[in-house]
Parts: structure tokens; sequence; C-alpha cells
């Protein structure tokens, strides 16, 4: 599929996770038959050419603005993705292998950096402010 796809699908699954929803409930949000999870995931991966009325529902479904959606500041390229899908698909492999209490001590520890890394770009943020 083109790389406009990619990134489209790409900015969806962002917003989604920002949102905090499962693909599941985006495809429920969306109130259309034939909408699944499985839908969701191949249009995620820009696996799937849709139509507007598809894409008005989505944006619909996780109530974003076309603004929003369409502003690809923070996805870079394609090959960014690309690289980060795969790294990200590493990282499941390697802990697939390991049990559930060191996966969720990894689980753990890497909510915490995150967190950790949010609170200091917020930091800077407001230090421009001043």
């Amino acid at each position: 599929m083109s790389d406009f796809l990619k990134l489209v699908g790409e900015q969806l699954r962002a917003i989604r996770i920002a949102k905090g929803l499962s693909q599941e409930e985006v495809a429920e949000r969306t109130g259309k038959i034939g909408f699944s999870k499985g839908r969701i995931s191949n249009i995620e991966n820009g696996q799937s050419n849709i139509t507007l009325s598809t894409l008005e529902s989505l944006m619909h479904a996780l109530d974003v603005a076309p603004e929003e959606l369409f502003n690809f500041q923070n996805l870079s390229t394609v090959a960014d993705i690309e690289e980060k899908n795969l790294m990200l698909s590493i990282h499941h492999s390697l802990l697939k292998e390991r049990n559930i209490d060191e996966v969720k001590y990894v689980v753990r520890i890497t909510k915490d950096f995150l967190e950790t890394m949010d609170s200091q770009v917020k930091k800077n943020s407001f230090k421009s402010y001043d």
C-alpha cells in the first residue's frame, strides 16, 4: 500500500492509543456493522484502502478533527514508522519468551521511564514560557 495510507494508519493508531481505546472499542464506536478489530488493525497498518466515509466514521469514533488527524509532524517518515514497528515487534518477541512476573516488571519499569520522560518534556516546555 501507499506511504500515505501507512501515515494515516499510524496516525489513527497513535490517536487511538493516546485516548486509551482498544481497536475493538473504536470499531464499536463507529456504529457500523462490519467494523471489527481486524478491520481497524488493517487500516492502522496501512493495509486497507478506505473511503472518505470510512475515514469520517473513524474520526467520529476517535473524536478527532481533520487537522489533528493530518498533523504528521510527530510521525516523521514512513521509514521511521517501519523501524518503530520493527522495534516493537522485536520487543514483543523478547517478552513473549519470559515468564509473567518478568513481563510485568518490564512493563512497570517502562511505564515509570516514560512517565519520567513525559514529565521532563513538560518541565522543559514550561521553562520555554519563562
